[in-house]
């Protein structure tokens, strides 16, 4: 089936960092396919107040699910890692985010807040068959941010692990934290505060839930004491304001998150919005 691509598309825009998003009607549509894009990091990126410089005026957004309408006939080689050489170290040990040609989406180039958009082949990730595509995207950042820590945690099967902030997080890093542990068979400690998120803690899986107390910074702060000799740290997420100890190695895209949720070992959480209600949704983050 032939597909027309137009000239013109929906995009929300950021011109400067820390300006409120405009939302076109009719931004330039450079290329293919209609997208279901998630919302969570690149909240920093349109305020500036993460200690990396984006770029403006861009298309905000990443994480995106899409149907290819079009392919490039020059095509050579898209998640919030747009691209990046796969000629450096980085690149060849499977460390892409850490590029230093890597093209990042909704930051460095145009994202995916809009009706169309360029993807790059080397960094298309498929989506499993009969996967909804909103709930796909909430599991290319949060998801697949949270799987990689557990990944290469050194963990095995058995051990035990503790998850700061179990019951939520920015684009529910905790709820994604808790499934994915268990799903690699890990024992979950979680800690949060209430009761609400003492309940959700507990219906997710986790064995043990211990009430922490709000303390601005504490996770970081704390965390090391949770460990026992010889035990890891795995920092997570980039936040505002950060030191620039955290941004070396942050997400990364691939199948195996994916493929876990298509088969029903996450619980996907999002809620579904339109383009003109971004600013509002940034506003209550």
């Amino acid at each position: 089936m032939s597909f027309t691509i137009p000239r013109t598309q929906k995009a929300a825009i950021v011109s400067t960092a820390s300006a409120k998003i405009q939302i076109k009607t009719d931004h330039s549509v450079e290329s293919q396919a209609e997208l279901a894009p998630g919302e969570c990091h690149h909240l920093h990126a349109a305020a500036g107040d993460w200690p990396l410089t984006a770029s403006t005026s861009l298309i905000d957004g990443h994480e995106g699910v899409s149907i290819i309408v079009g392919i490039g006939d020059n095509s050579t080689h898209s998640p919030w890692l747009t691209d990046s050489c796969f000629n450096c170290e980085h690149c060849r040990k499977g460390r892409e985010q850490n590029c230093a040609e890597a093209k990042l989406s909704g930051f460095t180039v145009d994202g995916t807040f809009s009706q169309y958009v360029v993807s790059y082949v080397n960094h298309v990730t498929l989506i499993p068959a009969g996967f909804d595509s909103n709930a796909a995207a909430s599991i290319l950042c949060a998801g697949v941010t949270t799987y990689r820590a557990i990944k290469y945690s050194n963990t095995s099967a058995g051990d035990c692990i503790v998850i700061p902030g179990a019951g939520g997080g920015l684009g529910h890093l905790g709820v994604y934290s808790v499934h994915y542990a268990k799903a690699r068979g890990l024992r979950v400690i979680a800690i949060d505060t209430g009761a609400a998120k003492k309940a959700l803690c507990l219906s997710l899986g986790a064995e043990a839930r211990a009430r922490g107390r709000r303390h601005r910074g504490a996770g970081y702060q704390q965390a090391v004491a949770y460990l026992r000799a010889g035990g890891t740290l795995m920092a997570v997420g980039l936040p505002g304001h950060a030191t620039r100890t955290l941004d070396a190695s942050i997400f990364v895209t691939g199948p195996e998150a994916l493929e876990i949720a298509a088969r029903g070992g996450v619980r996907c959480v999002f809620e579904l919005r339109g383009l003109r209600e971004l600013e509002a949704t940034y506003q209550g983050m």
